[in-house]
């Protein structure tokens, strides 16, 4: 809802109340970012781990961490970027991408239990991926070629996507997320 706030304010000229509601957006991401994280060790503390997640809680405790840490770079260089139009509504689109993993996980759809076509990803990071490809598109229309945040910011997403299981599988993860998880 704040992403098509903003945009509606810039498209109505608003930039003053744009600028305003950005701050109090860079606080409400701190905030999900605090909460996410603490949400996340908890889910992975209980027995039942996260729920209809058939994988065991302290190897899917990756997910969840990676995407807020993927959002958390991402508002931060939309922050940094605010001068530069062009580079901070990409960096807030591939913020809100992000965010987008675990509603897409939780489609009701038959063809999201299976498996994907593509190994190293499973179906709710395939289909979340997906949404890269306007921005992709706009931006090979418009500019005839990507954005250097699209660019990065989309490498960033799959590689996380790809790259995330394997590194839940590693002792040194297990390590991690169990000394993690007792911290909470």
């Amino acid at each position: 809802m704040l992403l098509a706030v903003q945009a509606s304010l810039i498209t109505a000229r608003r930039v003053t109340w744009h600028r305003r509601l950005g701050w109090a957006g860079a606080a409400l991401a701190t905030v999900m970012v605090g909460v996410g994280i603490l949400g996340s060790l908890v889910a992975a503390h209980r027995p039942t781990g996260f729920i209809d997640v058939p994988v065991d809680p302290l190897r899917f405790l990756v997910v969840p961490l990676a995407d807020l840490a993927l959002f958390a770079v991402f508002v931060t260089m939309a922050v940094a970027k605010r001068r530069d139009g062009q580079a901070h509504k990409r960096y807030m689109l591939l913020a809100s991408i992000v965010l987008l993993e675990a509603a897409v996980g939780r489609w009701p759809v038959a063809f999201m239990k299976g498996s994907s076509p593509l190994p190293f990803l499973d179906m709710p990071s395939l289909m979340t991926d997906l949404f890269l490809v306007p921005l992709c598109a706009w931006d090979i229309t418009s500019r005839r070629r990507l954005h250097p945040a699209t660019l990065w910011g989309a490498l960033a997403i799959v590689a996380s996507h790809a790259l995330r299981m394997p590194l839940a599988s590693t002792a040194a993860w297990q390590v991690f997320a169990g000394w993690a998880v007792q911290c909470a």
